[in-house]
């Protein structure tokens, strides 16, 4: 069902022709989907079709390449048991989406105003004399590929139909019923008009006053059922996609918890100081800065072999949680699977067919191209490594809050591009309406975020910080409390009527003023575990004689 929705969006050319609209169905798509390759794949047919221009074409691959960044932060989810190697993790998992975002930001502005990005595609394969070739191995498919196909098969066949108008396809189903089909040829006789030469004809007769030609008619029979879970379950399409997301979700739950626990465990003393040691350490000065670019080989030459940049990535999350690889190597490796999943794509599209092979050849560049300007806005010189600075704000605020990362998935990857879509639809006037006083609004708190912490005398004294303002507009304390006590009115009725339970209240006719003030602190916050907020005598339950201690809730 996901799909033929993606068919159904990829189809209305006039709501691509806009850029904005075009990156967030490549965002929404993509997370649909789960799957880049296989949305820039519908995009490669419906450029190679003639029903789609490249300049089109080019926001929606910047849309897929941020869209497919939400693995990276579902897998982070996985450590939120431990606070310290959850704010690493979500600050890992993170930097790709503030790498894609911030390179959008940039490159999307100028793709729209010059076309530089289709423009160098272009170029450089009017430039080369390409033919046609084989299609590249695939490792990671062919180690799974025989485990899915018998779980599940669908026909790709049905998007790419529904994409390019094609209104027989919409009523068919994605999961695949016939895995083998036969040809043949009979002969028909049909009826000629009377004033029909026989003599001309191989195949001719008259019976009668009848005159009939001898055609050959060519059908195709169904002749082997694939071999799957679904193929005869008679389910729709809606209620296998559900069943398929809700198994996938719990065996990539399972597994990711099972490799952080082993990787805990493996990785502890002196195994965990030599692999830090190997992966962290520069080399010696002045080659110190090539150290990163050599991760870069790294990431690319990795994701080359496995030819997926979310599994390279998703694996490494839970490495950068636990402290094994830096945020700072981390963010060189995530570029260079950039560029890794980008010359699969290249490979992919040059066994294509002659006709669709220079159409094919360009998206695919374009996507490279998108990741090269991005390494060279946000790499090369050390403080332009915003990513970085960037993520970690987002894993020491993800720390304090922990809520933070849910809040977080939804809001970038489900309701921005909703309502940023939305409100493209309604054109142009609609977006520089809405979006300039937006975008005006967050260059001036920047701004004033800059200079209060590098000149604050430079600002009026109502400026030097935002405590004029509300609390809820500059902090998130309200809206913790507002979770907290939530999430306290649905734990903590049942257990507090239940007349064996006897809560204990600690004694603080003893404590300072300020060790009070930083106990209800923490009682007002509980996702706040530093040491200096915890009271020494913590609140517990006693339940028939024994003691629980009051968990601090997620």
């Amino acid at each position: 069902k996901p799909s033929k929705v993606a068919g159904d969006i990829f189809q209305d050319n006039a709501i691509l022709s806009n850029p904005v609209a075009g990156l967030m169905v490549g965002i929404l798509v993509t997370v649909l989907v789960q799957s880049s390759s296989t949305s820039t794949s519908i995009i490669v047919s419906l450029v190679s079709s003639g029903l789609l221009e490249v300049k089109s074409a080019v926001p929606i691959i910047m849309g897929s390449n941020i869209g497919t960044s939400v693995t990276n932060t579902i897998v982070a989810l996985m450590q939120a048991g431990e606070r310290n190697e959850f704010k690493r993790a979500f600050a890992g998992a993170t930097i790709h989406d503030c790498f894609n975002w911030l390179s959008v930001l940039v490159l999307l502005p100028l793709e729209v105003a010059s076309g530089l990005v289709s423009y160098l595609a272009k170029v450089t394969v009017s430039s080369f004399q390409l033919h046609s070739g084989q299609e590249a191995p695939e490792l990671l498919k062919t180690l799974t590929e025989p485990l899915t196909r018998l779980i599940i098969q669908l026909d790709k066949s049905v998007i790419t139909a529904i994409a390019l108008g094609d209104e027989s396809m919409r009523n068919h189903s994605l999961v695949k019923v016939w895995c083998k089909s036969s040809s043949f040829v009979s002969s028909v006789n049909v009826t000629a008009a009377a004033t029909q030469n026989c003599s001309s004809e191989l195949h001719c007769g008259k019976d009668s006053d009848l005159t009939w030609i001898t055609q050959n008619i060519s059908s195709q029979i169904n002749t082997e059922k694939c071999r799957h879970l679904f193929v005869d379950s008679g389910l729709s399409d809606l209620a296998v996609g559900l069943i398929l997301l809700a198994s996938s979700l719990m065996v990539l739950c399972t597994c990711l918890l099972l490799i952080v626990k082993v990787l805990n465990s493996l990785l502890k003393g002196q195994v965990a100081k030599v692999i830090q040691r190997v992966i962290n350490t520069d080399f010696p000065f002045p080659f110190g800065w090539l150290s990163g670019y050599l991760a870069m080989l790294m990431g690319a030459g990795m994701t080359f072999i496995i030819q997926s940049s979310s599994v390279f990535t998703s694996a490494m999350t839970p490495l950068i949680g636990i402290g094994v690889i830096s945020l700072n190597r981390a963010y060189p490796l995530t570029l260079g699977s950039n560029i890794g999943t980008t010359t699969t794509a290249i490979l992919a599209a040059l066994a294509s067919p002659r006709e669709k092979l220079p159409a094919a050849c360009q998206i695919a560049l374009c996507h490279f191209y998108f990741n090269i300007f991005g390494i060279l806005l946000w790499y090369p010189v050390p403080f332009t490594r915003l990513p970085i600075r960037m993520a970690s704000a987002l894993g020491e605020r993800t720390a304090k809050y922990r809520w933070f990362a849910v809040l977080y998935l939804l809001v970038c990857f489900l309701v921005l591009p909703c309502l940023v879509f939305g409100i493209s639809l309604a054109g142009w006037q609609a977006m520089v309406g809405m979006g300039a006083p937006f975008a005006a609004l967050t260059i001036f708190v920047l701004l004033v975020n800059l200079m209060q912490s590098h000149s604050p005398t430079h600002l009026p004294k109502t400026l030097r910080s935002w405590d004029f303002l509300p609390q809820w507009m500059h902090s998130l304390k309200p809206l913790d409390k507002l979770i907290t006590k939530t999430t306290a009115l649905c734990c903590s009725p049942a257990r507090l009527n239940d007349p064996d339970v006897v809560v204990v209240t600690p004694d603080t006719t003893n404590i300072k003023p300020e060790s009070k003030k930083q106990t209800q602190q923490w009682y007002d916050n509980p996702a706040l575990s530093l040491p200096e907020e915890i009271s020494s005598e913590p609140r517990v339950f006693r339940l028939r004689g024994l003691e629980r201690c009051n968990s601090t809730p997620l």
